[in-house]
Order: C-alpha cells, then sequence, then structure tokens
C-alpha cells in the first residue's frame, strides 16, 4: 500500500529541519482562505550525467527527490525544474542520451503537468537545441488560477544573456497583461547581480527587471546558484533554490566556486526541493525548503 505524507507535517515526521520564508505584497501570510490558493513545487540543478566527488549518490540523489516529491499529500498543483537537468558535456550525442535518461526519471513523478527551463549545462554549447527536442521552448508563459507565469531563458545565449528577441517578447506579454495581476517568473540565472565574478549574473538581467518593475505583484525563483538566497530589487523578491547534486559555498566566500564537501555524517546536507503555497490570488507566497532524504539537512 502506498502511503502518501502531507506537505505540512513532512518534516517533522520525517525528524528532519526546514526553513519556511514568506514572501509577497499582501502582508503575513495565513490559513488558506480562498479556492484559488495553491501550492507548487520548485526542484532545480539535478544535474543528471554528473559523476564523482563530491555526491557519492550522484544517480540517486534525483530518484529520491522525486519519491519525496511523490509522498507529498495533497499532490502539488504542478512541479517546475529551474534548469541544469543535465549535466554539461561536449558530446551531443551524450548530451540527448543525458536529457532522455532525466526525462526517464522524472516521468515517474505522480503530478501530470511539470513545467521544464534549460540551465546553462543543458543548452549553452548549442543554443538549447537538444533541450527544445525533449522539452520544447525554452521561454513560454502560462497561467494557474490567477497567476501569470513567465519562463526566461537567459542561458542559452552563452554569453549570458536574454537577448533583445527575447526582450521584446517579454515587453509584449507584459504589455497585454493586467497590471493587477500576480506575475512569478522562473529562471536559471539570478536576474541581478548576486556574484558576478562566478557567472551568477544576467549580462541583461537589468533590463527585463525593468519591464517588471511597473507591475506591483511580481515574485522571481530561479536556480544556478545551489542555494538558498533572498533578494530584493524595489519591490521584486527573487529566491534562490538548493541543487539536487551538490551545494556551492555562499557568495564570494571562498577564492573559486568549488562545491562543499560530502558530509558522511549528514549525507546529502545542503541539497533539497522547495514547495511554494501561494496564498491570498497569489499575492503571497510561503515557501518551505523540504531536503532530499532522511538524514538530510
Amino acid at each position: 500500500m502506498e502511503h502518501t505524507i502531507d506537505r505540512r507535517a513532512f518534516l517533522r515526521l520525517a525528524g528532519l529541519g526546514g526553513v519556511a520564508y514568506a514572501s509577497g505584497l499582501a502582508g503575513c501570510a495565513g490559513a488558506l482562505t480562498s479556492n484559488k490558493d495553491f501550492y507548487f513545487v520548485q526542484l532545480s540543478d539535478a544535474h543528471w550525467g554528473f559523476e564523482g566527488p563530491p555526491n557519492p549518490d550522484a544517480r540517486g540523489t534525483l530518484p529520491k527527490a522525486v519519491a519525496a516529491v511523490n509522498s507529498l499529500a495533497p499532490e502539488p498543483d504542478f512541479i517546475v525544474f529551474t534548469g541544469d537537468l543535465t549535466h554539461t558535456t561536449d558530446d551531443p550525442v551524450e548530451r540527448r542520451r543525458r536529457l532522455g535518461e532525466f526525462k526517464r526519471v522524472v516521468g515517474r513523478l505522480h503530478v501530470q503537468e511539470v513545467h521544464f527551463m534549460p540551465g546553462e549545462h543543458d543548452a549553452s554549447l548549442d543554443g538549447g537545441a537538444a533541450f527544445q527536442e525533449f522539452f520544447g521552448s525554452t521561454h513560454y508563459t502560462f497561467d494557474h488560477k490567477g497567476v501569470h507565469f513567465i519562463v526566461l531563458d537567459n542561458v542559452s545565449d552563452p554569453a549570458g544573456k536574454i537577448g533583445d528577441a527575447q526582450l521584446t517578447w517579454l515587453a509584449a506579454d507584459l504589455g497585454k497583461t493586467d497590471a493587477n495581476l500576480p506575475i512569478v517568473v522562473f529562471t536559471h540565472r539570478p536576474l541581478f547581480d548576486l556574484y558576478p565574478q562566478w557567472d551568477w549574473a544576467t549580462r541583461d538581467g537589468a533590463a527585463a527587471i525593468d519591464l517588471l518593475m511597473p507591475h506591483p505583484n511580481v515574485t522571481v525563483f530561479y536556480g544556478h546558484i545551489h542555494q538558498e538566497n533572498h533578494h530584493m530589487t524595489g519591490h521584486i523578491a527573487h529566491h534562490a533554490a538548493r541543487s539536487l547534486i551538490f551545494p556551492l559555498p555562499a557568495p564570494g566566500s571562498q577564492p573559486k566556486r568549488t562545491p562543499l564537501p560530502w558530509d558522511d555524517a549528514h549525507p546529502y546536507k545542503g541539497l533539497g526541493f522547495r514547495e511554494v503555497e501561494a496564498q491570498q490570488h497569489g499575492q503571497a507566497y510561503l515557501l518551505q525548503e523540504l531536503p532530499v532524504g532522511r538524514g538530510a539537512s
């Protein structure tokens, strides 16, 4: 018999630690009050195909995360992967093999609605061609229960830019979007200059932020930096997610951007995924970080 775990009880029953973070313009998050309230799950940076230190369970971590998400009850409305589905390779045949394997693993997810976007490891060497063969467009929009979602591609260009054509597309989309409609943006790299020395920035990200600024209810979720980070540009909140392969150091905390070592006493430490609960018609978000496996923190 298959058992599911209520998402609010998940950490307590597993004996694990977690972090909750409230974000939005509607004030403190409270009890669900509308049938338009919902939640989704964000996963990021699986790097399927990576082998070796610092993760001795490189091929097991993603399946464990899939199982953990499947244990949540009720099921999330949808799931989004914010890039670096696979680990980079110069071989286009190997790139497609990894993308195909990744797709088969995440095909075990119970949730029917799953959204994908590339990271630079998936797309920068071929302009996103292989990614599109498996997952479709690298940038797009969708709407869900009164929230407008925008997926931006800031990785297919090897220079780390969104590009003029996509910025024009974004401007057109925002131009026909009600100014008061809550907007959630998914991207891989941060749109702001978090730490450009480590490629933790988007070269024309400021242009995207300028386009978003006239809209009062905007939140950005991204990956790439393999750790939690919360930042504000004006009224826009930006939230980075943990990875599913290895954690990276805090911005500028050490000379090089090398992965943090594996902790045998606390396996999967620093790895995990996130649930995002949209409240009050999507104008406030309650974030909760969940671990990959038992014993993680």
